[in-house]
């Protein structure tokens, strides 16, 4: 077990500390903030945000005139192959053919000839390619493996069944994305036990494909994410790392930009970890979107977070003691108050939900979501006959940091 003697909290961006483990190791607590994204929406905490960047760099891709690198969107077969041409130098492995439905005035042309010449890409039965097709998970994999010329050195079906839904890979991909995963280009996001073969490829998903692609075949230098499926060829015996006390865990709040709760409300609140908290050596000690499970409780005439319990995206589970400052900001209500005014991005909890029903007398309110899903028919009365109400207003990304009360200890594995 390694015991940390030291962890220092300047940042949510840095947060250095040492461990004793016979001789003294420095480790250190970084985030992807780091990165220095040049596209408006691909946050630095997004989690393809390094490899985006890095294929960005190397010129594999590019984003939109408006500056955006849009992630989510679909990538066409065609764009596949403009990608793999940009990302990888190969001398022609075949003869190309002639693709029926790819003429030679087809913006993708060059780049589709090229990418079957090299082996990366195939047709269709008829000398069909289908460029605009939008390209599924598991054929970029097998692309990438086909390539790079790799070969499964494990049984084929023992290591899919790393996979929660190996049943749904193709028979024709099945041993390909097994040498892809064992050669690490396989990332899985949000869970890398599930592989999601048949579902459409993104952009953000293609980049991390490519840059482990060139990460594998020594190309490039490997980026430290927790989306990375990497196969234990043993049992390593866990390693536990103690978090100590005091060090401050930055967290978020994606569903409102403000809550609002009565300075004597309790209500549930679950929040998602914003950033890695790594060692140096790369080992991912709690993952960016594990997440916190609390409460906003009353305290000192404001309200607190107060964490339970952490939940990383592992599934791992782990009963933490940790808090935020207390806040005391208010917001008052006023009978006549506009409820469209007091609600736009903003989440209630029960009790704030009563007191701006019966303050305003907007009885619709009852009927916004609240923290937790409670009940505030029962509360309305609490407040009836009042002209005004000062509730505590919460700003999830400045208020709820939390800082953790006692060590806590979080497995490695």
């Amino acid at each position: 077990m390694f015991n940390l003697n030291r962890w220092q909290s300047g940042t949510a961006a840095l947060m250095a500390l040492s461990v004793t483990a016979g001789t003294v190791a420095p480790f250190v607590v970084a985030a992807p903030s780091f990165a220095q994204n040049t596209f408006f929406d691909v946050s630095s905490n997004y989690w393809a945000a390094p490899f985006i960047r890095e294929l960005s760099q190397r010129g594999v891709i590019a984003g939109f005139p408006d500056g955006s690198f849009r992630p989510e969107e679909p990538v066409t077969r065609a764009q596949f192959a403009a990608m793999v041409n940009k990302a990888f130098q190969k001398a022609p492995q075949r003869q190309a053919i002639r693709f029926v439905d790819v003429p030679t005035n087809y913006w993708g042309y060059s780049a589709i000839q090229q990418a079957y010449t090299i082996g990366f890409l195939s047709g269709y039965p008829g000398n069909r390619f289908e460029p605009n097709q939008a390209i599924p998970r598991q054929q970029v994999l097998v692309s990438l493996a086909n390539g790079l010329q790799y070969n499964p050195g494990a049984n084929v079906e023992s290591t899919l069944q790393y996979f929660n839904d190996a049943n749904n890979i193709a028979g024709y991909a099945r041993s390909p994305i097994a040498a892809a995963t064992e050669q690490k280009i396989v990332v899985n996001y949000p869970n890398v036990r599930f592989l999601n073969p048949t579902a459409t490829a993104t952009r953000a998903q293609v980049a991390a494909f490519i840059y482990q692609a060139l990460v594998s075949s020594n190309q490039a230098s490997a980026i430290n994410s927790p989306y990375i499926v990497a196969l234990q060829t043993t049992t390593p015996t866990p390693i536990a790392v103690t978090i100590p006390q005091g060090t401050v865990i930055p967290v978020k709040y994606d569903k409102a930009e403000k809550i609002l709760v009565t300075k004597d409300e309790t209500a549930p609140l679950t929040l998602t970890v914003e950033q890695n908290v790594i060692t140096q050596e790369g080992a991912v000690v709690v993952p960016a979107g594990s997440q916190v499970i609390g409460q906003l409780r009353p305290a000192q005439g404001g309200s607190q977070f107060v964490a339970n319990k952490l939940v990383l995206t592992t599934g791992q589970e782990y009963d933490i003691s940790a808090t935020s400052e207390v806040i005391t900001k208010t917001e008052t209500v006023r009978k006549g108050t506009s409820t469209g005014t007091i609600l736009k991005n903003t989440v209630l909890g029960a009790g704030a939900a009563a007191a701006v029903s019966a303050v305003t007398g907007d009885r619709a309110v009852a009927t916004e979501e609240v923290l937790g899903g409670a009940a505030i028919g029962g509360l309305i009365g609490l407040f009836f006959g009042r002209n005004s109400v000062d509730l505590i207003a919460i700003d999830p990304d400045t208020d709820l940091q939390m800082t953790i009360n006692q060590n806590l200890q979080v497995s490695l594995r």
